[in-house]
This record gives C-alpha cells, sequence and structure tokens, in this order.
C-alpha cells in the first residue's frame, strides 16, 4: 500500500522515534508499503516517520527496483563507524523541490537488526555512505536542512514559508 509521504514542518519528522520491538507480520508488511511507497515518491531512502510512523526503521535501494538484492532494510540503526568527508547536493522527500550540498562522512558502518531480529553490519560508501546517514539522522528527528549553515537554512525556510502561503506546499 502506497502511503502518504510527510511533509516538513510536520512535527513527527523533529521527533526522535522509537526503538522497534516487535518483528512480526505487521513489521513485514510496514516495510513492504514503506518499498512501494518509496518508489512511488521516485526516492532511493525512506524512513519511517517520513510515512507517519515513529519507529526505528528505514528502507534504501539505490538500484531504485533495478535490483532485488540491493534493497536495505535497517531495523534499529546506529552508525558505529565514521571515515572521511564528502561534500555532495541532497534532497529529501519529506522536502520536495528542496536540494543543497551536505557535508557527510565518506564511509559509515551501521549496525542494525534485520525483519528477523539479527544484529548484521554493514559498510557504505559514497552514495550508500550519505543514503545512510540521511535516513539515520530521520530516525533521530534531524532534516538535512539542519545540517547546512544557518544562512542557506533561513533561505531555505523562507522559501518553504513562500511555498506554503501560495498553496503550493
Amino acid at each position: 500500500m502506497i502511503r502518504e509521504i510527510v511533509k516538513y514542518p510536520d512535527p513527527i519528522l523533529q521527533r526522535p522515534t522509537e526503538p522497534v520491538t516487535e518483528f512480526n507480520d505487521e513489521l513485514r508488511a510496514l516495510v513492504d508499503d514503506m518499498f512501494e511507497s518509496m518508489y512511488a515518491a521516485q526516492g532511493i531512502g525512506l524512513a519511517a516517520p517520513q510515512i507517519g510512523v515513529s519507529k526505528r526503521l528505514t528502507v534504501i535501494d539505490l538500484s531504485f527496483q533495478k535490483d532485488p538484492k540491493e534493497k536495505i532494510v535497517l531495523i534499529n540503526p546506529e552508525i558505529i563507524h565514521k571515515e572521511g568527508k564528502q561534500v555532495e547536493e541532497e534532497g529529501c522527500l519529506s522536502l520536495p523541490d528542496i536540494r543543497e550540498k551536505v557535508s557527510r562522512a565518506f564511509k559509515v558502518r551501521v549496525r542494525a537488526q534485520d525483519l528477523k531480529e539479527n544484529w548484521f553490519e554493514i559498510d557504505g560508501e559514497e552514495l550508500l555512505a550519505r543514503a545512510f546517514q540521511h535516513e539515520i539522522d530521520h530516525l533521530d528527528g534531524v532534516l538535512f536542512i539542519f545540517r547546512v549553515s544557518a544562512l542557506k537554512r533561513d533561505l531555505l525556510l523562507r522559501k518553504i514559508r513562500k511555498l506554503q502561503r501560495a498553496g503550493e506546499w
């Protein structure tokens, strides 16, 4: 089922999420909905708060449906190692049409659980590292616009308010 993507400034996007404690059919259905919603919105990553669910859960697919083996589900993820630096443009499904350069680690290692409650570690570099950091930020209540300079953030927030007044947000 395709779920609506929550847009900024919805408060759920700025609150830390709750850990996933029940690994059941309901969780598997939520993960399926998240992939379906992400693909429908033309995204490569989606965190549960972006569909109104305050759980530590995110899905990522850099192949965008081209390779089922590329689908990544991270439950209760945490970044346990960061290395290097990259500055690239980011966007977000909860901030449509907003793009800005963000500094992130070049390489990260994430520890998370899978749908069977097993803990695992996964490494990511470049775009995958960026996706891990972006989505885990969502689970901590942090949007990418809060990782840019105060001046750029102010300009972006003004743009959003203008779009809201015009009924285009």
